[in-house]
């Protein structure tokens, strides 16, 4: 055998090797190098946090700074306008004050209204009065009219924590008991003047006509004297109102009377009428569980249960319903843990209906009530619709017995039931066939009315103002003049959009001087410039006495 020939190494193992340990090498370059770049990323995104942080507080820092700038000066503007409220309070108290002090130096004889006896003897010596001149009438007139002005004001300024329930209340039931001894008054001053017709005597018609007026009231009073159907209608001179009648009141013993008054003592009673709680009607399931309750108490409750629809006021219904819902109440707790059988079932359903008889009739009516409320066009809703102009009360009045004179003596029948308003239309008269009065009104000068007014008459059984009763109706803008015809004689006024202006245009506050400022509110119809100028009034009160002499401060 010849000798074994020697394996040869294979050189690709060798290859492979170096390869290996290359490719090892480079895969740890590569590592490295990676690392290098991670860390160098996680370098450069940690100092972009950073940078962002360090930006983020900065701006954070302004920002508070800024919140903390606008933060005290809201707060020194808060204390500021907190510390006008309170100096404007304390100015309403002390002015309230010093007007009370004021009244007693003035000592002119006129009551203090917030003091219940002297505003009592105020009306009691006047309403024993009997001098019915119409100009101390007018005259006092104003006195009353200066007293309700300062009721009405005390119970808008007032704070409601420096007034109670008992004062408001007393104050409002003066304040109505003033209005009402007034317009007694003027009435009175009517009867004396239309008693005394003849010294107004007309030199063309030979009635009686007057006119009698000051800034609050015009008294305008025709009296038929001579009873001739020519002359039936009338202007007076000094006011420019006047009246067409029928020819069946143009040869009657009547009175005409155009009342008018610059304020309104009228509509506030609408308000009172709207501020009346109605009455409560309770829940039909509270009424159910009451009349079961009482069936399995007795049945004499039932029997009385039947009965209450022929109840004679709502005020008692509504009584026995409050008791009702307290026996409820009571009895529930018992009432839930008793079995019902099929007779209690029964007697259930029979109660359910007539506790259904009781209710219907107290739900149906006040359904009915507001429903007549919604639907009813005529009434004059004050929320809408603003009263302009004054009141004008046109009455119809009996003539009373007129002065007769014989030689040197004035003899006239006395009557002791004082003025007597005229009846028209007449009861035996059907309401189809009287004819209407027409009514003729100049309207201020110092009103303006930027749309035709809506002509309202005051319905005293609703207590609310109302459009029927008045037809052709017509409105002379130029001249001021409101022409309307009217079915009887009633309280008119004349109204405009409370709205009407709304929404504004425009407005503009610029000083005109020191502590002065000129306000300008643009509207649709007309630009209002209102002038506001700071003042300061020295209050003095008593605040010692010393040897009989009182120092002021």
């Amino acid at each position: 055998m010849g000798p074994k020939k020697k394996k040869k190494s294979s050189g690709k193992k060798k290859v492979s090797k170096a390869e290996r340990l290359r490719l090892q090498k480079e895969e740890e370059e590569r590592r490295l190098r990676d690392e290098e770049e991670a860390q160098f990323r996680a370098q450069q995104e940690e100092a972009a946090r950073l940078e962002k942080e360090r930006i983020e507080k900065e701006q954070m820092e302004k920002l508070e700074a800024k919140n903390q700038k606008r933060s005290e000066s809201e707060l020194a503007e808060l204390h500021s306008l907190e510390q006008k409220f309170f100096s404007a309070q304390q100015w309403k108290t002390d002015y309230r004050a010093y007007a009370k002090w004021e009244h007693y130096l003035s000592c002119d004889g006129s009551p203090d209204p917030t003091v219940l006896q002297e505003i009592n003897t105020f009306m009691s010596l006047w309403r024993e009065d009997q001098n019915e001149d119409i100009q101390l009438v007018m005259e006092k007139g104003e006195q009353v009219l200066n007293l309700i002005e300062k009721l009405q004001f005390l119970l808008l300024d007032t704070p409601s924590n420096e007034i109670t329930e008992k004062e408001t209340a007393q104050y409002q039931e003066s304040i109505l008991k003033l209005q009402n001894l007034l317009h007694q008054k003027y009435n009175g001053a009517t009867e004396h003047l239309l008693k005394t017709a003849n010294m107004y005597e007309d030199s063309e018609t030979g009635n009686m006509q007057a006119v009698i007026k000051d800034k609050n009231v015009t008294f305008c009073i025709w009296a038929n004297l001579k009873k001739k159907v020519r002359c039936k209608n009338h202007i007076f001179c000094g006011a420019q109102h006047g009246f067409d009648l029928p020819e069946s009141l143009a040869v009657s013993n009547v009175a005409v009377r155009i009342l008018h008054t610059q304020y309104d003592h009228v509509s506030p009673l609408w308000l009172q009428c709207q501020s009346v709680p109605k009455l409560e009607v309770l829940d039909s399931r509270k009424l159910t569980q009451h009349s079961k309750d009482n069936v399995e108490g007795s049945e004499e409750e039932e029997k009385q249960a039947r009965e209450e629809p022929n109840m004679s006021t709502e005020e008692e219904t509504c009584t026995d319903g409050r008791k009702s819902a307290i026996s409820f109440k009571e009895n529930s707790s018992s009432i839930a843990d008793i079995n019902e059988t099929k007779e209690e079932m029964e007697k259930k359903s029979e109660i359910s209906d007539v506790s259904s008889q009781v209710q219907d009739p107290l739900m149906q009516e006040e359904a009915n009530e507001k429903e007549e409320v919604v639907t009813d066009e005529n009434i004059i809703d004050l929320q809408q619709f603003v009263l302009v102009g004054g009141v004008y009360h046109i009455d119809a009045l009996q003539l009373p017995p007129q002065v007769k004179q014989i030689k040197d003596w004035s003899m006239v029948e006395v009557l002791d039931v004082g003025l007597e308003l005229y009846p028209y239309p007449s009861e035996d008269t059907e309401d189809a066939t009287h004819p209407p009065i027409q009514i003729i009104l100049r309207l201020p000068d110092n009103v303006m009315y930027f749309e035709d007014p809506v002509i309202g008459r005051w319905d005293s059984t609703g207590q609310q103002w109302r459009t029927d009763g008045i037809s052709n109706i017509t409105y002379k803008t130029q001249e001021k003049i409101a022409t309307f015809e009217m079915h009887a004689f009633y309280t008119i006024a004349l109204f405009q959009g409370a709205h009407l202006n709304m929404p504004y245009q425009a407005w503009e506050l610029q000083p005109t001087g020191i502590d002065e400022a000129l306000l300008a509110v643009i509207t649709a119809f007309a630009t209002i410039q209102i002038q506001i100028k700071w003042w300061k009034r020295r209050m003095c009160f008593p605040t010692s006495q010393e040897n009989g002499q009182v120092h002021l401060t």
